[in-house]
Parts: structure tokens; sequence; C-alpha cells
């Protein structure tokens, strides 16, 4: 191949290397240029283009590119005709990409000119969907080096269609088991079946008990399910625990306890006879992503999983995000004031950015007992054993941090205020970085004080630390709610003036409910009538 400047009488048949404008008319790098376009170009002042012409032995980047493309594709794919030396892949079935990585690597090895990408291994696709590209990074390429990255990755990308399964599904209750959980468990691996092609076609609910669950299993065996997914009412811990137990008492085996993935961490995987039973782990009652996703999706594919299969996925296994872990020790120069790890740090953020439309006025600013609201809400976070405080602001930003003159608080702004408080949410979280949780307080609640935020903190910090702590008083939901790290990331997606209740309610089985022995959590200032009341002394009316 040669490359370079040549006149452009002699550019007749050459590749165009650049796009040029040749009086009206755009022609575009890649094209062969003819007569007329030769002409056009030399009429509108171009003595010489940069071009390109192919030699003996080498293929045109379309050409190739097709020819590389239609030896990769395997079965559920389909060819985009090449253009501009690229061809794409696309899923003609919904299913799972199977990928075989070292055939790619070998076709990439082969010549620099030549490159092709594809979706992660093992990535649920729809019909229609790009699966892969072949790239020709010049205009052309060696004809000997396409045939041999051709030969190299012959069918390394396919395209599994979903088996359409019909799953069972055991779930355990102890006596005092909320129907609610239930439910909701039951919702999430409907929907996860039903994203891999499959359905739900039968629930059993029964006592956490080994003899229940092996009789609920072999149910679902009789009846023809697979997989059948068993979720506990506590997590699996040992092949002698109630699970596992169940499973053989019905005849089944375990092919593993446990995986390399968090969250997923404690998934049985077992079998039996040809079906496929999954212990579910406890995360699975969300529909986050986690371990658990990767081996059911595989087995609606029918692409069979063994242990080895399970003991492969830790690489990229790391699902959560590791600051949501307290490292047992930190360097000194990582630690707060109060000498906590910065992982282990708990944040308080505080809102104050809303419009008050309907206080007439800025709220925040108001004062209560010489002093603005926004301040006393601040000074309850100072006194507390959550750092850093954050507080957002964005309405009349200027006078809410002039009542804030001389407190530790760390300021963001939103300047998205007036689409809703999830803006707001999604602005404090963000400013809060690598802490473990976030205490997200309001900022017109002026009988807040340290004690109510340091009750939830502790409760937090001696439960489970995936648990929302959700303070109430008699028997009312009230602020500041504790958020772990792990639902960051759903907070951020977060969009409305709905705040984070949706997010409660798709959470609801990892709520604790946090009993407040004092009405001050359920006090916020909506109206001139609240402030008043407050303003009086007498007990405000927390009625809902």
């Amino acid at each position: 191949m040669t490359f370079g400047a040549v006149a452009v009488r002699d550019a007749v048949g050459a590749v165009l290397a650049h796009t040029l404008r040749a009086g009206d008319r755009v022609l575009k790098k890649g094209r062969v240029l003819s007569a007329s376009d030769v002409e056009a170009l030399a009429a509108s002042g171009h003595a010489e283009v940069v071009c390109v012409r192919l030699e003996p032995g080498e293929l045109a980047e379309d050409a190739a590119a097709s020819r590389i493309a239609a030896a990769l594709a395997g079965a559920g794919t389909r060819l985009e005709r090449a253009h501009t030396g690229r061809t794409n892949l696309h899923a003609a079935v919904d299913g799972l990409t199977v990928v075989d990585r070292d055939a790619i690597a070998r076709g990439n090895a082969i010549d620099e000119a030549i490159t092709v990408a594809t979706v992660p291994a093992l990535a649920p696709v729809r019909a229609g969907e790009m699966v892969a590209t072949v790239k020709i990074i010049p205009f052309g390429a060696r004809e000997a080096a396409v045939a041999a990255a051709a030969e190299a990755v012959r069918g390394a990308i396919a395209v599994q269609a979903w088996r359409g399964c019909r799953g069972g599904l055991v779930l355990t209750r102890f006596a005092d088991t909320a129907q609610v959980l239930l439910d909701r468990a039951t919702a999430a691996q409907r929907t996860r079946l039903e994203r891999f092609g499959g359905a739900l076609a039968g629930t059993l609910v029964v006592a956490h008990d080994a003899a229940a669950v092996a009789s609920a299993i072999a149910q679902h065996a009789r009846d023809g399910l697979d997989p059948i997914l068993v979720l506990g009412a506590s997590a699996i811990m040992d092949r002698r625990d109630v699970i596992p137990a169940g499973l053989e008492r019905a005849g089944g085996e375990i092919v593993r306890l446990g995986m390399p993935v968090d969250p997923g961490n404690l998934l049985l995987l077992g079998r039996l006879g040809a079906r496929s039973v999954i212990g579910v782990p406890g995360c699975a009652r969300s529909l986050k992503p986690s371990g658990f996703d990767w081996v059911l999706q595989r087995i609606c594919a029918g692409i069979p999983v063994a242990a080895g299969d399970v003991a492969a996925m830790g690489v990229g296994g790391l699902l959560d995000e590791i600051t949501v872990r307290p490292s047992p020790r930190e360097p000194e120069a990582d630690r707060g004031e109060r000498g906590e790890a910065a992982g282990d740090r708990i944040a308080a953020v505080v809102l104050a950015a809303g419009r008050a439309s309907r206080m007439g006025s800025n709220k925040l600013v108001a004062e209560l007992d010489g002093e603005p609201i926004v301040r006393r809400t601040v000074r309850a976070a100072l006194a507390s054993a959550a750092r850093p405080v954050i507080v957002v602001t964005g309405h009349e930003a200027d006078a809410v941090r002039a009542a804030l003159a001389g407190l530790d608080v760390q300021l963001v702004h939103n300047p998205d205020f007036a689409e809703g408080m999830s803006t707001s949410l999604r602005t404090g979280i963000a400013a809060a970085g690598a802490v473990r949780a976030a205490l997200v307080c309001l900022g017109d609640m002026p009988r807040l004080e340290a004690r109510h935020l340091d009750a939830v903190i502790e409760a937090f910090r001696a439960g489970d630390p995936d648990e929302i702590i959700v303070p109430t008083a008699d028997r009312k939901r009230g602020n500041p709610v504790l958020w772990p790290h792990r639902y960051f990331a759903e907070i951020a997606e977060l969009t409305g003036d709905v705040g984070a209740r949706a997010l409660i309610d798709r959470h609801a089985d990892q709520v604790r409910l946090l009993a407040i022995d004092d009405p001050a959590i359920l006090v916020d200032v909506d109206t001139p009538a609240a402030l008043a009341e407050l303003r009086t002394g007498r007990a405000p009316d927390t009625r809902r």
C-alpha cells in the first residue's frame, strides 16, 4: 500500500485519504476518485491530494472486513454490510453471547491493520443489538493476514438463545416473616426469569425447615420445573444448613456452596437429576446485579454451569464498590478528626436547596428562638458522630450560606434544584464520596438533636451493613434516613421530586425501622402555621 500526496492529475483510481471539498461536492475519505472527481478538485484549486493505492496481494478495507466478519459470525448472529472498513455483527435472537476469548486475541495479534471487538462474554443481548465489530484500520490489509485472521476467529462469537425455561421458586419463612417481603422476593425472581426468556411457573412458601424444603423441591421437580430456585428466610452458612440439607433430602446433590462474586457469595449450586437447583443468596431479593444473575442467565440459555465455572468468576466478581467495606487498619492520614477510617465514616447530608413553595418565603433562614432553622439542623448534625457534614444549597443559596457562617460544613451547590428533591439528594450523595453510609437530613427540622442522629448511626453499626435505617415515632416514619454506600449508585439515578421514597419501597426487605421515642424526628416546617406553632412552644402537630 502506498500512502501520500500525489498530483491531482495522477489521482484517478486512488483512494482519498481525507475528506475534501471540491466546489459544491464533498468527497469523503475512502472514496475511489473518478476522473470527474479529479477535475472538480483541480477546478477548486487543489494541486495535490493525499491518497492511497493498494498493491498486489492487498484487499480493500470493506472486502477485508467482510471476509473476517463472515468467518467470525456464529449461530444466532447476523452481519451488516461493510462500510468504511467496518462490519458489525448483531444478535439475531434474544439470548446470551458466547465468546471464544482466546480466538479473538489470536485474531487481533496477526496484523495491526485488523481489529475485532466484541461485547463481554456471556452478556445478555436482545435481537438486533450489536455484539461485535470488525474494523480495518488503514484503507486495506494484506490478503494473507486477512485469511489468517478469518481462520483464527472462525465462529468465535455466537448468541445462545434463551431456552424458555419454566422455573419454580421455594421461599422459606419464619413465623414472623412479613408477607410483603415474600411478595417482593417473588416479584424479583419473576422479573429475573422473564429477563432471561423464561417464566416463573410455580411458587411454594414453606417453613424454614429441611424437610419442608425437600418436599417443595420435589414438588417442583414433579411439575417439570427447571431451574428450581430456593430463597431462604435465613442465609445459607454451611453445607449442613437448612437449604443444602433439604436439597439432599430430596435426592439432589450440592455442586458448590459459595462463589467468588460479591454480592452473591452465599449462593448454592445444586442438581436434582437433570434439573438445576439454586440456593439463592439474600442479595437477590432486590434486582441489583449479583453473582446469582451470572449463574441463572447461563442456565436459562442452556449453558452448563459446573463447580469450576463458578470458581472462575472471581476476576470481575467484585460488583460492589470496595469502599463500603472498612479495612481493619488504615493509615493515620486517612482517618477523620474523630479517629475513624475514611471508609468507615458516616456522612450527614443536609438538604437545604428547596424553594419552600408552601411557605411563601425561604423557611430555612426563618428564625426560631433567635436562630435560622437550617443552622439549628446543621448544628445538630455537627454535634453527632456523623462526618463530614455536607449541606446542599440551591434556592437562595447565598442566604443559606450566610445562615451557616462559621460552621465547619462542606457546602455544595445544586444548580438543578428546581427539578426536584432528587437532584439535591444526588448532589449530596456524590459529594459524600468514600464513606460507609450517609444520613440524609432535611434542612427544616429545628427540633432534631444529635442524639437522634447518633441513635440511627449506632443501630447501623451494630446491625446488617446493607440495612437502610428509618427512624420512627408514634408508628410514623421520620428523618434522617441512613443509606449504606451500596445504594449510592441507585440514588444517583433518581429523578423528580420524590426523594428516595421509591428506593425504600424497592428495598423493603432491607429496611429496618428504628423506634425513637421523640416526635422531633417527624417535625419539619412546611407552612407559616407550622412555624408559628413552633414559635409558641406548643407541641407540634405531627399528623400526616
